[in-house]
């Protein structure tokens, strides 16, 4: 039985589930939620799924919920305007929109007792770090690809006391988006608030190759373990 995806109409977001290969529903899958990138929509990451795991997890990821024209005929989603255009009000919105998300999903598929992990890329990595720090009792672990923190400040008052959550990065050397500097500055924050990171740099742009893959799985799979391990990689 190969694995399933299924579109829902949520509560408040659209969004993808893909469960695993020969999904049994009486178990108890961790969770692995994901959330794309600016102009992107639920699809963009779901080829991410059986490159983690085609088993042991269930993969949900939502539709941001900002519609961009991004060309003439052309529509992609953002969680919020582009770095530059987002006010704070912007990402009051966007975390109304996830936190309803979060709690729909993750008593939906029984993960609300920390049995979950939080992915995004490039915008959704930026929403990771806002949503995911603060919710270390929902999110095992952040992965974070491609991204960095929009406003540390306004997050500092917010953090928890307790901040042993894990937290994997990976950035692009050459990404022309999300500059270095800025990824670089984010790490510099989390390390003085007393995160340990695997941070991560990699001679690539503004992508998720397999080398990203190859460090980013086994550190999941270690943090939050799967229900099935994986036996055949397919890199």
């Amino acid at each position: 039985m190969h694995a399933e995806q299924r579109q829902v109409a949520g509560e408040g977001l659209h969004y993808l589930v893909i469960f695993p290969d020969d999904y049994d529903a009486d178990a108890r899958y961790p969770l692995v939620v994901m959330l794309h990138g600016f102009g992107a929509n639920m699809q963009d990451l779901a080829g991410l799924a059986p490159s983690i795991n085609r088993k042991g997890y269930v993969y949900v990821c939502p539709n941001a919920p900002v519609p961009f024209e991004l060309a003439p005929g052309m529509t992609g989603y953002g969680w919020h305007p582009p770095r530059g255009q987002a006010t704070e009000e912007h990402y009051a919105q966007a975390e109304a929109f996830l936190d309803a998300f979060f709690a729909e999903t993750l008593a939906e598929f029984g993960a609300e007792d920390g049995r979950a992990l939080l992915l995004g890329f490039s915008q959704g990595g930026g929403m990771t770090y806002r949503m995911g720090l603060q919710r270390p009792d929902k999110f095992a672990a952040l992965v974070a690809l491609s991204a960095s923190l929009p406003d540390p400040e306004v997050l500092r008052p917010r953090l928890p006391s307790h901040r042993s959550q894990p937290v994997f990065v990976a950035h692009g050397l050459h990404d022309q988006m999300v500059s270095m500097d800025s990824a670089r500055r984010t790490r510099e924050f989390l390390d003085a608030e007393g995160y340990t990171l695997s941070y991560n740099e990699y001679s690539m742009g503004h992508e998720i190759p397999v080398e990203v893959l190859r460090d980013m799985v086994p550190w999941i799979e270690a943090i939050l373990p799967p229900l099935v391990a994986e036996t055949d990689r397919i890199f």
